[in-house]
């Protein structure tokens, strides 16, 4: 991509922070202090580190006209600080015999301001990490809730690692200009012009300054040209880091199949592949971040040079030791906070690239919408009516002109091949999409009238992939109805058909059951989602093929549990097994996302239609 010119660039840098720093406007009070701590620093670790080093200096090993060097240096000084300093110089004239204490006093002034200047860089530091950590765990958190409340198609369309890696590593770059950036935007620039004003305000250090300044705009040309190769390396790393993220989610996850397939070496090569073209850009980077520092040293040295080439050359005059003191002290104290604003370049240029991930994440938009006005929904006693339904994934249509009642208290079963729309019609009644045509009611009431809490808050689901989190049994029964009690918890998974098993584990109810519940069987983790249904006590049930994937026996064992749930709500079934739907209320046969064929189990195979196919393939033998 072409480069920016430097003004667009200058205004995209100036949104950017602002962007940031509003961020930390709750924490604004550490946020100042910091700041403030940071000004101070800057003067104290410059000028007034170097004034007393050379005062001290000139008190203690005088030039021949030293006797005066108290009164016309401090002659604006109190009378004691005064007499403190001819008392000094006394003893140090008659060998320490007459004023010791004053001597080592004079000299103790350097240790204390090297002690105030570590002191005011540290709470410069802990103000703005204090800030920093608490506005960006905020950012984490406002992200993360905002990406959970994104719809069904966002989390379909994105890779879930690409998500955890924008939301940790992306705002660590952003934590980094609250803290280590912002420290060095305002200490640095401090100690470099509180330096300079002390260098071109003495009379005899104004010249020689001058002189070594003549490098300084060469040092500008190493940090404009690594700033721009370090920019598309920042984008690039970010990338790169969020595909290393999403092969260990992957990895992770889905470790029983890599094993199974013995594909620990592919899944392992995909992994190095990726992070060799991080290393590359990341050293890229680091090249850019540290090749600058020691050209800004070696071009300062050059400059010191050219004064003492002066003095020795050009000029009779010769600078007392004081100044010439003061003067490459000075110069030395200014290359690390050069080499720091060249980090800080380089620091804001990968912050910006990270943000503006985090940023369009934010600005993403929820294709599901709260109603504005939103209308209470009374599912109790309601019937559902799918009133000419159509919806597409991109241009692929998925429904077509589906019309369908269902009473309250029936149960409707959804067959059909894969494909035909079936889970797609659970889906839109959870409102995980929006139809694109038609609407669907739950007594008489559009469901985008209403909030999708109180929408799925009258809602249970069992689905064939049973959802289970890494934590305990009675936790991820709970979550059906969170606060419920522990008796209310041990009838729901009584009715489950659950009880039995769970009062046998080590622990029980507080047993823990490994992550997607890998340390019970099938039927276990079935039952323990029946359970979590039951508890929620929802008028509308969704089973979404929810025996398909168990053993016989198993599935006797959570079709019992099923049966005893579905007992007075209304009920939507997607069944793969014809078996568990031979009793329902009304079958629906849907074919390419239409509905052919609907009636009861003994009207539809005296039909001969593709009910009927479907129950013939299934039960042949």
């Amino acid at each position: 991509m072409p480069p920016c010119p430097a003004h667009i660039y200058g205004k995209l840098m100036l949104v950017f922070l602002l962007k940031v720093w509003r961020l930390a406007k709750p924490y604004r009070v550490r946020l100042f202090l910091g700041v403030l701590m940071g000004i101070i620093s800057g003067l104290v670790g410059g000028p007034l580190m170097i004034v007393t080093i050379t005062f001290v200096y000139g008190v203690v090993f005088p030039s021949p006209n030293a006797s005066s060097l108290p009164a016309k240096q401090l002659h604006w000084a109190p009378a004691v600080i005064q007499d403190w300093l001819r008392n000094a110089q006394e003893s140090l004239s008659n060998g320490l015999q007459t004023h010791p204490g004053a001597v080592i006093a004079l000299v103790a002034t350097i240790p204390a301001v090297i002690l105030l200047r570590g002191l005011v860089a540290y709470l410069n530091m802990y103000c703005l990490q204090w800030a920093a950590i608490r506005a960006i765990t905020d950012l984490r958190v406002k992200l993360f809730s905002h990406l959970l409340n994104l719809s069904a198609g966002f989390f379909g369309s994105t890779r879930s690692g690409e998500l955890i890696s924008r939301i940790m590593n992306d705002t660590g770059a952003l934590q980094g200009i609250l803290s280590n950036a912002t420290s060095s935007m305002v200490k640095d620039p401090v100690m470099l012009i509180s330096l300079l004003t002390y260098l071109l305000l003495g009379p005899n250090t104004r010249k020689l300054t001058l002189i070594s300044m003549i490098v300084l705009p060469v040092c500008m040309i190493p940090i404009v040209i690594y700033s721009r190769k370090i920019r598309h390396s920042s984008r690039a790393m970010q990338t790169h880091m969020a595909e290393l993220t999403q092969v260990m989610n992957e990895a992770f996850s889905g470790n029983r199949i890599v094993k199974a397939y013995n594909l620990e070496k592919t899944v392992a090569d995909q992994f190095r592949a990726t992070a060799r073209k991080f290393i590359g850009h990341y050293m890229r980077i680091v090249r850019s971040i540290e090749i600058p520092g020691p050209l800004i040293e070696f071009l300062g040295a050059v400059g010191v040079m050219l004064v003492l080439l002066y003095l020795v050359y050009l000029t009779n005059a010769k600078a007392t030791q004081t100044d010439f003191l003061g003067l490459i002290g000075s110069i030395f104290l200014m290359y690390q906070p050069m080499k720091n604003l060249t980090r800080l370049q380089n620091q804001l240029v990968q912050a910006r690239a990270a943000s503006e991930r985090v940023f369009e994440l934010l600005a993403t938009q929820n294709t599901v919408p709260e109603p504005a006005q939103p209308r209470t929904l009374q599912a109790v006693g309601a019937d559902i009516h799918f009133d000419h339904v159509g919806f597409a994934y991109g241009e692929k249509p998925v429904l077509r002109d589906i019309d369908l009642h269902i009473r309250s208290g029936q149960l409707v079963a959804l067959v059909g091949a894969s494909g035909s729309g079936k889970t797609t019609l659970a889906n839109l009644l959870l409102r995980f999409y929006d139809p694109q045509h038609g609407a669907i009611r739950i007594g008489g009431v559009d469901i985008r009238e209403v909030t999708t809490h109180d929408l799925r808050n009258q809602m249970a689901v069992v689905t064939q992939e049973t959802i289970l989190f890494n934590d305990t049994i009675r936790r991820n029964i709970e979550l059906g109805r969170p606060g419920a009690t522990n008796e209310e918890i041990i009838s729901a998974a009584r009715n489950a058909n659950a009880h039995d098993f769970i009062i046998e584990k080590p622990g029980g109810y507080d047993a823990a059951i490994g992550e997607r519940g890998v340390l019970l069987s099938g039927g276990q983790r079935q039952r323990i989602a029946i359970a979590r249904a039951v508890l929620r006590n929802a008028p509308i049930l969704i089973l979404d093929e929810a025996t398909s994937a168990l053993d016989t026996e198993s599935e006797r064992t959570v079709q019992a549990a099923l049966d005893e749930l579905m007992k007075g709500r209304t009920t939507l079934c997607i069944a793969h097994r014809l078996s568990t739907i031979l009793h329902a209320d009304l079958i629906v046969v849907l074919d390419q996302g239409r509905i052919v064929e609907t009636g009861r189990h003994n009207e539809l195979i005296k039909r001969g239609g593709i009910y009927q196919k479907l129950y013939e393939l299934q039960f042949r033998e």
